[in-house]
């Protein structure tokens, strides 16, 4: 539970605690229950769990590049990393939050940022976007440590522990360097291992 005024969300000052994913689906459906009539924040969250993108890359997304999308169109970003572009495929779940979201966008300009501050015309920030994860899991009284990044690590979370998805291809569309990488930053390594004794008895 959250205890009015401190953040039960957020490690210690000096603390390595690391940003987790979500890892119920009954905690997403939450959130996003939470947000209902929230279009600009609903698009975010749902576009955010359902790519492997950084914030800085979703934040970087104008209005002429998302308006025509439809489920199974691509959606290449410029990683800020790299300067190389990586890919996702939209599904339908993330095009129909890019559609409520682009029915009531405050502007008609192709070159608007597709996340608009709301005090502004400039788009959202990182650090914003990170104090809005860290707000939504609060306030459904979530515990653990969240964050921007808990976004594209509950995508890839569920796509390994429900989906079957390869270290090796996750890898891939996080641009990590490695596969131990990609199993530390989903937070799910020591689970795995745990597994590999209990789920089999010789």
């Amino acid at each position: 539970m959250m205890t009015k005024g401190r953040n039960d969300n957020h490690p210690r000052k000096g603390s390595s605690i690391k940003v987790q994913p979500i890892r119920s689906f009954e905690a997403i459906a939450a959130i996003k229950a939470h947000l209902y009539g929230q279009p600009r924040n609903l698009c975010l969250f749902t576009l955010g769990i359902n790519t492997a993108y950084r914030a800085s890359e979703l934040l970087s997304l104008t209005i002429g590049q998302v308006a025509y999308l439809k489920a199974g169109d691509v959606l290449d970003i410029k990683q800020q990393k790299t300067s190389e572009y990586r890919m996702a495929v939209l599904n339908t779940v993330a095009v129909n939050s890019i559609q409520n979201w682009l029915a009531c966008h405050p502007s008609s300009m192709a070159t608007a940022p597709l996340f608009q501050s709301q005090r502004g015309r400039k788009a959202l920030s990182v650090a914003a976007v990170n104090r809005l994860v860290k707000s939504w899991c609060g306030d459904i009284d979530l515990s653990g440590n969240f964050g921007s990044h808990t976004l594209r690590k509950t995508w890839g979370y569920h796509q390994r522990t429900h989906n079957h998805a390869s270290v090796a291809l996750l890898m891939r569309a996080f641009g990590h360097a490695s596969e131990a990488q990609t199993l530390d930053y989903l937070c799910i390594l020591p689970d795995e291992i745990t597994a590999l004794y209990l789920e089999l008895e010789l």
